[in-house]
């Protein structure tokens, strides 16, 4: 498809605003169908009419619900034509001309089962045909079709979110702070730097390093750490076991900078200075357009959404008899909910812009840094301990992303110094060590994920949403930029 055809569709939807509804829907559907997500490119036509949408005036709410909807659709019909075709997807045209590609397909679906449903919506050329091959391959239709709207609640925002933006972007006048994209690029240049070197750390610490094997030649001479060293061992009958020394310096090394930063916040002022210059960069940085999608993420990392996602989690694992895991969960939850209770009563840390009202609580450290941490990081370690080793790097980074957009509302809203933020952050991963090292102990059956869990996820999205629709008036009020002459 030549870029011009493309332009003039783009041409004929600006001049035809009422029909972008319909083309969102039926741009997703072709872009979910079998194979004609390959022949189509169905992801540069949605980024444009994603900017269309954003130019009119189209609600962000209702440009994903059409998008989510055609993909829904688009991947339920690839499921129905696989159950049709079963034992027959490489004899019939046109799909005889991707053998390969089936067959790649096939692999995957047989390596992942039901989940290959959500990876597959993200993951280029095979995201067309998995809907296909769950269905020669008789995957249940309850089973796929949780699997399929969940995974399409997350895929449109990704897919519509960026465009929609550029549109809105387009029709307003937004005029960045100074130096916005230097500061921007520098920011996110340091942040992916060190969040690897971490991971990188942390992933250097299996069972096959060199520290991992001296560690535990060392702790065997006596029997007192020897004895440790065997408590926390994973004790599943099918593997060996491994010791979680990643999890507990990960606990130890967090908890150390946590103490050390918050003495540096709270008791000095060394860090005051970029305190102020941070948030006076982000109070420039204040538009209109861009307040609605921050003040959606911060909803996001409130107190009653993060408490739903933990109690759905431990409600799916216990109904499947993972009550160790179900367990310490809920741990996790009412230790970060103490401790940030306790360290923002204690130190009570004036919020920034707080001259107008008194403040509801102290700033210091962060409760929603803390909790979306506390959420992402032990999501992603529950997934990546069913992993092989050397791919847990993955799941570690696709599912630590949430964090960042919620810790960047903050700091846009003015509700939260840098300090605080990062204050949060460095708790949660704190916690998440220390509750993972403790769950060895325990972790004996692993956590095949399942419809339960599957409902699980549904339900908090749909949670979440209504939440966010319910305090939306709220918050759009109480998040007002503070006047300009207290900036």
């Amino acid at each position: 498809m030549s870029s011009g055809w493309l332009n003039e569709l783009s041409a004929w939807l600006g001049a035809n605003p009422g029909w972008l509804a319909l083309a969102l829907f039926v741009t997703a559907f072709i872009e979910s169908l079998a194979l004609a997500g390959i022949v189509v490119p169905g992801v540069a036509i949605l980024f444009a009419v994603a900017v269309l949408a954003g130019e009119t005036g189209m609600p962000l709410p209702e440009a994903l619900l059409w998008a989510g909807l055609g993909a829904i659709a688009g991947d339920t019909a690839s499921f129905a034509l696989g159950r049709l075709l079963q034992g027959r997807l490489t004899d019939l045209w046109p799909l005889s001309r991707y053998p390969v590609l089936i067959g790649k397909g096939e692999r995957f679906f047989h390596r992942h089962g039901g989940k290959s449903v959500i990876i597959g919506r993200f993951v280029g050329p095979l995201r067309p045909i998995i809907p296909l091959i769950a269905g020669a391959l008789m995957m249940s239709w309850r089973r796929f079709l949780a699997f399929n709207v969940g995974s399409a609640l997350a895929w449109a925002p990704v897919y519509i979110v960026p465009g929609f933006v550029v549109g809105s972007a387009l029709a307003s006048d937004i005029r960045p702070p100074a130096h916005f994209y230097a500061v921007t690029g520098v920011s996110i240049l340091v942040l992916v730097l060190v969040y690897f070197l971490v991971l990188r750390f942390q992933m250097g610490l299996g069972e096959d390093s060199w520290l991992y094997q001296w560690l535990k030649r060392w702790m065997a001479q006596y029997e007192a750490t020897h004895r440790f060293w065997r408590l926390y061992t994973n004790h599943r009958p099918a593997s060996e076991g491994e010791f979680p020394l990643a999890s507990l310096l990960l606990a130890l090394g967090a908890s150390s900078l946590c103490l050390l930063w918050g003495q540096l916040a709270t008791s000095t002022h060394l860090l005051d200075g970029f305190n102020q210059a941070t948030l006076q960069w982000f109070d420039q940085l204040r538009q209109p357009l861009l307040d609605a999608p921050f003040i959606a993420l911060t909803l996001l990392g409130d107190p009653p959404v993060l408490i739903a996602a933990g109690v759905l989690a431990c409600a799916a694992l216990a109904f499947r008899g993972y009550y160790a895991a179900a367990l310490h969960i809920a741990l996790a939850a009412a230790v970060t909910i103490l401790l940030v209770w306790s360290l923002k009563s204690l130190l009570a840390v004036p919020r920034p812009h707080e001259v107008l009202l008194p403040p509801s609580s102290g700033a210091f450290p962060s409760g929603h840094a803390a909790g979306i941490t506390l959420l992402v990081t032990l999501a992603a370690s529950f997934v990546a301990g069913e992993s092989r080793h050397r791919k847990r790097w993955q799941h570690y980074v696709l599912l630590s992303l949430p964090l960042i957009p919620v810790a960047l509302s903050r700091l846009y809203l003015g509700v939260h110094w840098f300090t605080d933020v990062i204050g949060g952050l460095l708790l949660g991963l704190a916690v998440t060590g220390a509750v993972r090292a403790s769950y060895s102990r325990y972790d004996r059956v692993p956590l095949a994920p399942d419809i339960t869990l599957a409902a699980a996820v549904v339900l908090w999205l749909l949670f979440a949403g209504a939440y966010v629709a319910h305090s939306w008036e709220e918050a759009v009020v109480g998040f007002q930029p503070a006047p300009a002459e207290i900036r």
